[in-house]
């Protein structure tokens, strides 16, 4: 978690969900209540100058240029090998210098930024840590969104739209998050607030008849449940995209100009027989908790990994629930287990989107499938 948000919302910082009555509570929040929470381990990058559109739009999966101030997208960054360095949800404000943010894993952030910036050469473009300036919630419920409105004149209808306000003289941003399928029925949303209200934000929050405050590593759960990968420093340069389903989910845009290995991308699109895929999974508890980038394997073949551990997090009623990036050989044979041939079983689910390939769904089928 960033440690000038821990020092800021010291509140939201000891959220805990160490003994089972807090935890049940919190699950029901987020289940069917209403909850806030600090964004769990996600790092938030701006980029800002009148070349910033342009310099995204070359660097990243997804289209950049035509990215309206209502909308939000998620998009990649890969390595020249097609292989995903970071995973991004982006949006821009609506002042008139028109920032773009990028909100990724927080263990990346650092690295990533870097990375990027290197290329600016004599672009108008400059990257900076915007977790020193906003602090990121997610938020769901109807308390939650009593508090909401109070800033926003109208929330997010559908997924990854993006509305924008003020807190004070600052502009703030509401992004409504991919729905997480089965595991919530009610919308849950990302808040972008100033430093400087986030205490203000943070009380009325609080303050909120019904409002509870969750554990950040709970929310990680939904994030599983939506499907939607995130890429730790762990996964680096483990997966092209498609192998955790990012075209599918509307990350990838097959129309827009050349990228980071957007060759290798669109070979495996177009020309190559995509044989691993992302699944939502679970594990029962037992032995240590699984971790990104943990090794699976085929009890039929246990000397050669069939995938690996993309996402965890503790379920509700016992063990984990996981994001797998897996063959699908291996998935089909559907007696995969977890570390080793004698791990934790895995129990497969479905996911809440269905595979599609959006080089081939009209228009507005994709366009319909990237924003649920």
């Amino acid at each position: 978690m960033n440690s000038q948000w821990r020092e800021l919302l010291p509140q939201a910082a000891a959220a805990s969900s160490s003994d089972a009555q807090a935890r049940a509570a919190q699950f029901a929040a987020l289940q069917s209540g209403s909850f806030a929470a600090l964004a769990h381990d996600t790092g938030l990058i701006a980029v800002t100058g009148a070349d910033a559109e342009s310099f995204l739009h070359g660097q990243l999966t997804n289209d950049v240029e035509h990215l309206k101030p209502a909308q939000a997208r998620l998009s990649g960054y890969c390595s020249a090998k097609g292989r995903l360095l970071a995973t991004f949800l982006m949006w821009r404000d609506a002042t008139a210098d028109a920032t773009i943010y990028l909100a990724g894993a927080a263990d990346v952030q650092a690295a990533v930024q870097k990375r990027l910036s290197m290329f600016v050469l004599r672009a108008k473009a400059k990257l900076t840590d915007a977790t020193a300036t906003h602090v990121l919630l997610q938020v769901g419920g109807p308390a939650a969104e009593a508090v909401l409105t109070q800033t926003f004149a109208a929330l997010p209808a559908v997924s990854l739209a993006a509305v924008h306000g003020t807190l004070g003289d600052a502009p703030t941003t509401l992004v409504r998050l991919p729905d997480a399928g089965s595991a919530r029925a009610l919308p849950r949303y990302l808040w972008s607030v100033p430093v400087a209200q986030a205490a203000q934000v943070w009380a009325a929050l609080q303050a909120s008849p019904g409002l509870v405050v969750v554990d950040s590593a709970l929310t990680a759960w939904l994030d599983v449940h939506s499907g939607v990968a995130n890429i730790v420093t762990a996964t680096q340069e483990q997966f092209v995209p498609q192998m955790v389903n990012w075209e599918v989910v509307g990350g990838v845009s097959f129309r827009k100009g050349c990228y980071p290995g957007q060759e290798v991308v669109a070979r495996s699109q177009y020309r190559g027989t995509i044989k691993r895929r992302l699944h939502l999974a679970h594990v029962a508890e037992g032995g240590a908790a699984p971790v990104p980038a943990q090794e699976l394997v085929e009890v039929s073949d246990p000397d050669q990994p069939c995938g690996m551990v993309v996402q965890a997090a503790t379920a509700p009623n016992g063990g984990y629930d996981l994001l797998v990036e897996l063959k699908l050989a291996a998935r089909e044979a559907n007696d995969v287990r977890l570390g080793s041939a004698d791990g934790p079983a895995l129990q497969f689910s479905e996911l809440p989107y269905e595979i599609f390939d959006p080089t081939e769904a009209p228009a507005s089928s994709a366009s319909a499938a990237a924003a649920s």
